[in-house]
């Protein structure tokens, strides 16, 4: 492909034009704002891993597998303790993208610098290239006016040339000869404008072709930074993935030593209170007890059945109330 430099595309017809050389500082602020875009990009993705990195930070301080004991308590500790290196690493990334951000300020505020100086000798090559072609104008309209009232005068000469009247003659004369001088000193004061405007031409020309070269390379240096910042960035991402995966390899590894069997003996033995269980609990009728204290308790029997006869006659009932008794002594109310 056929490498297009600014210095020969951004040109104008017109002298006083500068649409290409505004084109051109178009572009470079535009390329400006995206490495303060990036910047801030940059600054705000650090300060989330910022965030992140403290609440991760604050995360591993919290009680976890406290009550535990033995394989699995060392695995959670470690557990723990590889979340706050994890959130370390988050706290290095976080500085390391500021950096980066850093570097990237730094090169936009350098950039700027070099480019102020050159826009502000353009900018005043600009102005003295217009003021000059301004009056370089102006003297060729003086020059061009002049000429007319010089051919005018010669004109009004020889019309007048097989006139009798002397003084006529001689004062249209004198006038043609001002005519002449004025046209011969107008013409010297364009002439002498237009080398002036031609010596200021050529000098824009160079200092325009410098600007463009130098802004290229601006571009180009911008482009690469922009290019190589990014990449940085992405590469410290993955580095952060790796650095994370070695950090959590690491309870993985103590998980591959949590035993679970060993973990239950390990309990067992701490933490033993007896290996017999205690006797059965037996029956004890209250009532058998005081009969029988030291014997063993009777065998439980259900009361007897006793048919309760008629219904008394109300005629031949008396006042006194009799009672129902309990016959056999074994009864009891919690039995039954």
């Amino acid at each position: 492909m056929k490498n297009l430099h600014f210095k020969d595309f951004f040109w104008n017809s017109d002298l006083t034009s500068t649409g290409g050389y505004d084109a051109i500082i178009q572009y470079l602020s535009d390329g400006r704002r995206t490495c303060k875009e990036v910047e801030e990009f940059m600054k705000a993705r650090a300060s989330i891993e910022e965030r992140y990195a403290k609440d991760l930070l604050g995360l591993s301080k919290k009680v976890c597998g406290h009550n535990e004991m033995n394989t699995l308590k060392r695995s959670l500790d470690v557990f723990k303790l590889q979340t706050e290196h994890v959130s370390l690493s988050h706290l290095q990334l976080a500085q390391s993208m500021r950096e980066e951000a850093k570097k990237l300020e730094d090169f936009r505020e350098k950039q700027k610098e070099v480019r102020k100086k050159i826009e502000q000798q353009m900018d005043a090559l600009h102005k003295q290239k217009s003021l000059q072609f301004k009056k370089t104008m102006d003297t060729k309209k003086t020059y061009e006016h002049k000429c007319r009232d010089k051919e005018e005068a010669d004109q009004n000469v020889n019309r007048n040339t097989n006139t009798n009247n002397t003084k006529h003659i001689e004062k249209l004369y004198t006038k043609a000869q001002q005519a002449k001088q004025n046209a011969e000193e107008a013409d010297r004061l364009y002439h002498q404008n237009v080398t002036t405007l031609g010596k200021i031409r050529d000098e824009w020309l160079k200092e325009h072709i410098k600007a463009c070269e130098m802004f290229e390379k601006q571009a180009m240096e911008r482009i690469n930074f922009v290019r190589n910042t990014v990449w940085t960035h992405l590469n410290q991402m993955s580095q952060q993935c790796v650095t994370s995966d070695e950090l959590y390899e690491e309870v993985r590894k103590s998980l591959e030593q949590c035993d679970v069997q060993e973990d239950l003996e390990h309990f067992v033995d701490l933490r033993r209170t007896g290996d017999k269980p205690p006797a059965a609990v037996v029956y004890e009728n209250f009532y058998s007890s005081q009969r029988a204290p030291s014997g063993a308790p009777p065998a439980r029997q259900p009361p007897p059945v006793i048919r309760r006869g008629p219904l008394p006659d109300p005629a031949n009932s008396s006042r006194d109330t009799i009672y129902s008794t309990v016959q056999d002594t074994s009864y009891s109310v919690i039995q039954y």
